[in-house]
């Protein structure tokens, strides 16, 4: 899904670069000053990425909106890397504003794999089952005290109400372009499906660039900015996104989810998909073929269900 918000005005955005990061490093970590800085290719949105050596990396949030997750993370991520099953990010050290940067930042020992994308999984079900025991392992990390939805992690785990207005004024754009009917249905059914759960851990932006692999076999998750505690439906947006039928299949019954929460999850992959097809209508480049495929995707399952 990504978490750019979508909601309100668009965060403030700053440029980092390594010379800026040099500078920071130098002065409030001189332990690694030694240690060479490179801008990681295709870094993230929500926070500049960069190696500091060939085992770390320095994360700079890119607003101020953003910054809020970095003490979540310092405070969290700790306290659940050793309840799942696959790395995750831990940070080394917590960065303090300077040097012109005017946010907290973070160090973390780096993890190594590639993004995951449909045509680099050696097995898609096996992927697909995998993701799924991590998100039950994270699920069933003890809740208490942990961080409720709200501007730190742009209301992942709250209602999908948050996002109705979004996601209407993206239907009434795609009038003529795909079939709003249907998706007005879907995203109804999603509106009205009923929660009665308890609130669990959920990532909160499970998305290909946030699972890496290695030889094609889920390796690590990462990037846990939006990460909280409240409705998980939010985790399961990925098997519209990125996994097969077949994939689908096997991580909703590895992670026995309930047809209401299924259909939570199904609206959480429909109003950023919406969102994507309206932004890029006309258009035939790689960021629209694969918002009009993931629609799709999201179209045949509603209607072939059960």
């Amino acid at each position: 899904m990504g978490s750019t918000p979508d909601l309100g005005p668009a965060p403030r955005r700053i440029t980092v670069d390594a010379e800026l990061v040099r500078r920071l490093v130098d002065e409030q970590f001189p332990q690694w000053a030694a240690l060479a800085v490179r801008p990681v290719p295709a870094g993230g949105w929500d926070n500049f990425t960069f190696h500091l050596g060939d085992t770390m990396l320095a994360r700079l949030p890119s607003a101020a909106e953003y910054a809020l997750a970095v003490d979540k993370e310092q405070r969290w991520l700790p306290a659940l890397a050793p309840r799942l099953p696959l790395p995750i990010p831990v940070p080394l050290a917590r960065g303090n504003p300077g040097a012109d940067y005017p946010f907290p930042w973070s160090i973390h020992r780096r993890l190594d794999g590639e993004p995951a994308s449909r045509d680099r999984l050696s097995d898609p079900v096996r992927f697909a089952t995998d993701l799924a025991g991590f998100l039950a392992a994270l699920q069933n990390v003890d809740a208490r005290g942990g961080p409720q939805p709200g501007k730190h992690n742009w209301f992942r785990g709250a209602s999908l109400r948050t996002y109705d207005d979004l996601a209407r004024r993206a239907l009434t754009a795609l009038d003529g372009h795909v079939d709003a009917g249907l998706a007005r249905e879907i995203w109804t059914t999603a509106l009205d499906a009923r929660r009665d759960g308890r609130d669990v851990w959920f990532h909160g932006d499970v998305a290909a660039g946030n699972l890496l692999l290695d030889a094609g076999e889920l390796a690590a998750v990462i990037d846990f900015g939006t990460c909280g505690v409240g409705d998980p439906a939010c985790d399961t947006a990925i098997a519209w996104t990125l996994l097969t039928a077949d994939g689908r299949r096997a991580f909703r019954e590895r992670l026995a989810v309930d047809e209401q929460t299924w259909a939570r999850g199904r609206g959480w992959a429909l109003w950023k998909t919406l969102a994507a097809c309206a932004r890029t209508v006309g258009r035939t480049d790689e960021e629209a073929v694969e918002a009009r495929r993931v629609l799709d995707e999201i179209f045949v399952e509603y209607s072939t269900r059960r």
